[in-house]
């Protein structure tokens, strides 16, 4: 994020002067990018909010069957590091994924954002739209999205009824059946057939390499930034994660690269070189040329691969948005061929309806006013930090209070330590899926981090957020105090259900 001019009026400057402020380039890249072709050009409909529950109880039955069934295969977090049992699945039911383009996304934190983003971008250019995205917020029915939209529970059931009978065919023959992930996977993959859709927007699960998603081969790769999170699984540094991430970039592919970790880049343009990928990168190719807080969100101008757009409102707030706005803007341009077969930016006005529509839920959301009560998926030490940075910029709270609920398989520490010097005080707790980090375990973690004066804790999150904004009123009503409620996924799920807003 550093080397971006400043937000001043005025800063709207030119490209070249982004590329010269960059700070964290390596000069032995050269040499990798000496071998590989870069993008260089001369010179959507409104998110629906998330789903509920189904009004039908008939429906409600079905879709809870569904949910039962797939809940008792193995869950997201334990995997077998191998496309071979999704890729058998897909062959019995005949290559769905085969049957539409796609742009495939992974990274470590943005990418349902960017995946939205992408979504809004090409529905506004009337192209049907499926994107797989995970994990979901408050419904299942969320990770499969079609024209913008969850997919109905009906359509849902209907298209797990269809794979079903070759899910188990394929369960026969291998050593473990086939995972929770693996079978939604399949499903998205034949809805999307099924609709048809005219792309697919696929986020992948963790990893790239051997995720479950990784049997399409998409035209555009695009990886957001890469930084520690499953660690156990992935790697211990960038470098080592971007080794498994980079296995989404195929040959011949067009790859959109946000700003990474110097050994990061390193190892996703090798994989690029070797086989022949193109590569546009944000700060070089493409990026954020200026950005103005604006009401609701902020006012950015974004270089493409094919020219700069102005006045592009995006109602989303913190600077991470803005670069995810620029890595998916590129991401569809190259879909469209502009850099490697034309150098013509898309329609302005058709780019910044799409923006203007876009909707990311859990991420910066506000959900209550006096006290102002924030929502926020961050769920590792990256993704804390580039909230904690965007709070004081987007709401400017005088006394911030922090519920933090988080996953045990988490860095709860790292998290904790990018929050500290923003929360006043923080309280404790835990979400209700069976993954959730004690409220007793974290307690512990976070007096280590804020010191037992401003740690309080509550098993229940509806207490923990009741405490919370008791605490952000106690300088009275006008005193600017906040809430945000952070850690995971699930925590913002929960919160929402809790909050009326589900």
């Amino acid at each position: 994020m550093d080397g971006f001019p400043d937000d001043e009026a005025g800063g709207f400057d030119r490209f070249d002067e982004i590329v010269e402020a960059e700070t964290d380039r390596d000069p032995d890249l050269a040499v990798i990018e000496a071998g590989s072709r870069t993008l260089r050009t001369q010179g959507g409909a409104p998110e629906q909010d998330l789903p509920v529950r189904p009004e039908d109880p008939e429906v409600d039955r079905a879709l809870r069957e569904v949910e039962t069934e797939l809940a008792s295969r193995w869950g997201e977090t334990k995997l077998e590091p191998s496309v071979r049992r999704i890729a058998a699945l897909m062959d019995v039911l005949g290559e769905p994924q085969r049957s539409y383009p796609s742009i495939h996304i992974t990274g470590t934190n943005g990418k349902t954002s960017t995946a939205r983003m992408i979504e809004a971008l090409l529905g506004a250019f009337d192209l049907r739209t499926g994107r797989y995205s995970s994990p979901h917020v408050q419904s299942i029915t969320e990770r499969i999205s079609l024209d913008g939209a969850p997919i109905a529970p009906e359509r849902f059931v209907e298209t797990y009824r269809d794979v079903q009978p070759y899910v188990e065919m394929v369960d026969a023959q291998q050593d473990y059946r086939l995972s929770f992930f693996e079978v939604l996977t399949a499903m998205a993959y034949a809805a999307f057939a099924d609709a048809p859709v005219d792309v697919a927007v696929v986020e992948v699960g963790m990893g790239g390499a051997w995720d479950a998603t990784n049997v399409i081969d998409a035209s555009v790769a695009v990886v957001t930034p890469i930084d520690l999170d499953h660690t156990d699984r992935l790697g211990s540094t960038p470098g080592e994660i971007a080794v498994e991430k980079s296995g989404i970039v195929k040959p011949g592919a067009t790859v959109i690269l946000a700003q990474q970790p110097v050994d990061a880049a390193q190892v996703l343009l090798k994989k690029a070189v070797g086989v022949d990928a193109t590569v546009a990168r944000e700060g070089l190719e493409f990026g954020v040329l200026a950005r103005q807080v604006a009401v609701g969100g902020q006012l950015l101008n974004l270089r493409g691969l094919g020219g700069e757009y102005e006045e592009v409102f995006l109602p989303l707030h913190g600077i991470h948005q803005a670069h995810n706005a620029a890595v998916a803007l590129a991401a569809v341009e190259a879909f469209f061929g502009v850099g490697a077969q034309h150098a013509r930016p898309l329609d302005v006005d058709t780019v910044r309806k799409a923006f203007a529509a876009v909707t990311s839920p859990g991420r910066l959301e506000v959900v209550r006013r006096s006290p102002t009560v924030v929502l926020d998926a961050a769920h590792n030490p990256a993704g804390a930090r580039a909230v904690a940075e965007s709070l004081g910029e987007a709401f400017g709270f005088s006394r911030l209070i922090g519920v933090v609920a988080t996953s045990a398989e988490k860095d709860a520490r790292g998290l904790l330590e990018a929050f500290e010097p923003v929360f006043a005080e923080v309280v404790v707790t835990q979400h209700s899926t069976h993954r959730a980090l004690g409220a007793d375990e974290l307690a512990a973690i976070a007096v280590e981090v804020f010191g037992e004066d401003r740690v309080q804790v509550e098993p229940r999150l509806d207490d923990a957020i009741e405490a919370a904004v008791t605490l952000a009123e106690e300088e009275g009503e006008f005193s600017g105090g906040g809430v945000l409620v952070t850690g995971s996924v699930f925590t913002v799920g929960d919160a929402r259900l809790l909050l009326g807003r589900g």
